[in-house]
């Protein structure tokens, strides 16, 4: 009986000694300042993904005010060039070489 109430007590005083060892390296500098830059870490990558989206929403909606209008009406002279070339040939006309600019 007194090698059980030893047994038992050697495994309370174990589950003790893990607690306390638990508890001290959870508490340790090292631990607290790698929990530091971890939320630092994640606060800068948030901030950034942040302002790398605004970035894109910007160059985007620039894109598509400025640019893609500029595409469609040089499409559209580029047609009507085409179409010009097209009636004159039907018609007989010597045809000029466009411009040079």
């Amino acid at each position: 009986m007194a090698s059980q109430g030893r047994r038992g007590g050697t495994s309370g005083n174990n589950e003790g000694i893990l607690a306390r060892v638990s508890s001290t390296v959870s508490q340790s500098p090292i631990v607290y300042q790698g929990k530091k830059v971890a939320s630092d870490a994640a606060y800068i990558s948030k901030r950034l993904l942040k302002s790398t989206g605004k970035a894109a929403w910007i160059a985007g909606t620039t894109f598509l005010i400025l640019v893609v209008p500029l595409i469609i009406q040089m499409d559209r002279e580029q047609q009507i060039n085409d179409l010009e070339l097209q009636q004159a040939s039907l018609l007989g006309t010597p045809t000029l070489p466009p411009p040079n600019k």
